[in-house]
């Protein structure tokens, strides 16, 4: 029997996954997506980023139509921003929380109904952090709203949040600025979730939320047994959906402690991993 056929769902995160570290897609990824796709394979964007950061050009070419984002807090039909899920923190609960962060110096996001915000005086704090890849920075700067008063923004709307995403500056040494005493401040709320998606960031969502959560929730709309599933990433954000996916395949590129709790192991982004996983294990 020929087990290609047994997948009929790919979950692909796109940071450090599908996208280089140029922060584009390949054509080798995007011809092996679209063979799969013309096979009857169903696309998945299971990512950390909002709505408003998913490559939506690439996906109705190649026809992807389904994005878990924000680590699962929301899942969308696209492009037509269909929220099929979501679950969120409260608007009060972030506002505790962050009137405490934005006394600490870091770039900060918060996603909202898919759109993406940022505190004006993070701007500059981005700027300074040497870790994260330029073409992240270009594609955070050209997502996020800059607000001036961040709270009284929230206030206002009293809309649910998503996520909220911390990148850190680094010390001389490479330690990061401010991320232990970020880390003691998240604990004190057993209301929200957090980890790193990538670059020592810190995410926090709603307890319980998680990228595994969403495929699982999703699979049950499509009527797609998880055992018929893969998942692909490369960050701790990522693996709760790989131990959820039948198939749980890690990036080369990946933490040692990423890809030692994958089942299988895939090439690195910049070697179009994405392909390499589908050519092996659905493409005909």
């Amino acid at each position: 029997m020929n087990t290609k056929r047994t997948f009929q769902l790919v979950a692909l995160d796109l940071d450090g996954t599908l996208l280089n570290t140029n922060g584009t897609i390949s054509k080798e990824n995007r011809a092996a997506i679209q063979t799969a796709t013309d096979q009857g394979v169903t696309f998945v964007i299971a990512t950390g980023r909002p709505y408003c950061g998913l490559p939506l050009a690439m996906m109705e070419e190649t026809g992807i139509q389904y994005a878990i984002t924000a680590n699962g807090a929301s899942i969308y039909r696209a492009p037509g921003k269909e929220c099929l899920f979501e679950d969120c923190m409260s608007t009060d609960l972030v506002i505790h929380i962050l009137k405490k962060l934005l006394k600490l110096e870091m770039h900060i996001s918060l996603f909202i109904q898919g759109e993406a915000y940022m505190p004006a005086q993070c701007r500059e704090a981005l700027q300074k952090i040497t870790t994260l890849p330029d073409s992240l920075k270009e594609y955070i700067l050209s997502t996020r709203e800059g607000i001036t008063d961040m709270i009284a923004f929230l206030k206002e709307r009293s809309q649910p949040i998503q996520k909220l995403t911390l990148n850190f500056l680094t010390n001389p040494d490479g330690s990061y600025v401010n991320r232990d005493k970020t880390i003691q401040i998240l604990e004190q709320y057993p209301e929200i979730n957090y980890l790193s998606g990538g670059y020592g960031n810190l995410e926090f969502a709603k307890a319980g939320v998680t990228k595994g959560k969403g495929l699982s929730l999703l699979c049950k709309y499509l009527n797609i047994p998880l055992e018929q599933t893969i998942a692909c990433g490369d960050s701790e954000n990522d693996l709760d959906i790989m131990k959820t996916a039948g198939l749980g395949v890690a990036m080369a590129n990946a933490p040692e402690d990423i890809r030692s709790q994958a089942d299988v192991i895939t090439l690195c982004n910049d070697a179009h991993g994405v392909a390499a996983m589908l050519n092996q294990w659905i493409v005909l």
